[in-house]
């Protein structure tokens, strides 16, 4: 009797601890591994038009929407919650991809365009813990209407605290080997003369005399030139004017519910006026937009006169939070003056995690029954074989 209660003791405990070790499995592979499972899948893309002399093409990550919650919406537990899958999932991505730029493209923060100046000072901070660039990376923010509102409600304090923490102008144009970026915030984009309009119209007047001039137009006002010529790439918060959805053939674009709904100017998308001015003043290789977090691609072919023709590509990025999508993605994007080649990296859905979860727990349990069976077997004829 004494070495039967010896031997339940010690299966007990074996099958605790191995109870134990399976739970301690499922969470480590569904709040860690599974983002590197997912993501090892996408890479960065081939140029098909590099040339021997070609410098080495800019490797970019592009992310929007992150939505870090404040203290108006939101349970506590779903806050921590999402910022800790967008941190793993963040963080699994620059390490497997090593990009050199990533772009934020808008509405970093929920709350921003009416939290305090404290509340606002707490959010950069998450945002910089959350989304943590080594040594090495340089990330931009692109401003968001949920950053400091749409433009009937923006103030020179909301727009200066967003620009001032976030290193974050109107309009700023980075250029990259040979590769150039123009960064706009959207809301700026309204064309009524404002005072914050004005700047970023301003901005992108000089920016555009710099590409005439660095291409030899004979509109050319200036002296400023940049040291090797190509069409931007125009990053900012909203898409290009279109009127719904319908047109984005992506299978992770708009429910089909939603497809017909229209668009209204200056709050979903930018205004047609608006769209036209862009496109004339910088003829971009590409855009990149973000707002409605679903994604669409659309080739657009613009005509301003009958002998001139603009003709590129816009990319609009998903939402990289879980509150908005159920299934997060982000771009990567290879640029080199002459070519974009962009990378839809897909996040795990909630929903394979949640089934990933419970298959594991029941695989546990099965594991857990059959092993009991196989050492009660193994046991009972070990015993039955001597005098107890």
């Amino acid at each position: 009797m004494v070495v039967c209660r010896r031997w339940r003791y010690s299966l007990l405990l074996s099958m605790f601890m191995r109870f134990i070790l399976g739970i301690v499995f499922i969470y480590v592979y569904c709040d860690y591994l599974i983002y590197f499972v997912t993501q090892i899948q996408c890479g960065w893309p081939s140029l098909s038009k590099r040339k021997a002399e070609d410098t080495e093409p800019v490797y970019a990550m592009i992310i929007a929407d992150t939505h870090l919650l404040g203290s108006w919406n939101g349970h506590w537990f779903d806050k921590w919650r999402r910022e800790w899958q967008m941190h793993q999932a963040f963080q699994t991505a620059i390490t497997l991809h090593r990009p050199e730029v990533v772009f934020v493209l808008g509405d970093l923060f929920d709350e921003g365009k009416w939290c305090s100046q404290n509340e606002f000072d707490q959010y950069v901070d998450r945002f910089h813990k959350i989304f943590k660039v080594p040594e090495g990376i340089t990330m931009y923010a692109i401003v968001g209407n949920h950053d400091i509102g749409f433009h009937y409600r923006i103030t020179p304090h909301l727009a200066n605290r967003f620009e001032k923490k976030l290193d974050a102008p109107p309009v700023r144009l980075v250029s990259i080997r040979g590769n150039h970026f123009v960064l706009i915030n959207s809301m700026a984009m309204e064309g009524d003369g404002c005072w914050l309009c004005s700047r970023a119209v301003a901005e992108i007047d000089r920016i555009s005399d710099i590409f005439k001039c660095s291409s030899g137009s004979a509109l050319c006002k200036g002296t400023a030139k940049l040291q090797r010529y190509s069409r931007p790439i125009v990053m900012q918060h909203y898409p290009l004017y279109r009127e719904s959805d319908s047109i984005c053939p992506e299978p992770y674009s708009s429910p089909a519910s939603e497809k017909t709904k229209l668009f209204e100017e200056r709050w979903n998308c930018l205004s047609k006026e608006s769209t036209e001015y862009l496109v004339e003043s910088l003829r971009p290789h590409a855009v990149f937009g973000a707002h409605t977090h679903n994604g669409c691609t659309v080739r657009h072919s613009f005509v301003p006169t009958a002998n001139h023709k603009i003709e590129f590509t816009e990319y609009t990025v998903p939402s990289f939070s879980w509150r908005n999508r159920l299934d997060p993605k982000y771009y990567l994007v290879t640029v080199s003056p002459d070519e974009v080649k962009v990378a839809k990296c897909d996040l795990p859905s909630e929903w394979s995690m949640q089934v990933t979860a419970v298959f594991l727990f029941v695989a546990l349990l099965v594991y857990l029954k059959c092993h009991c069976r196989h050492t009660n077997v193994s046991n009972y004829k070990h015993l039955s074989g001597k005098i107890v």
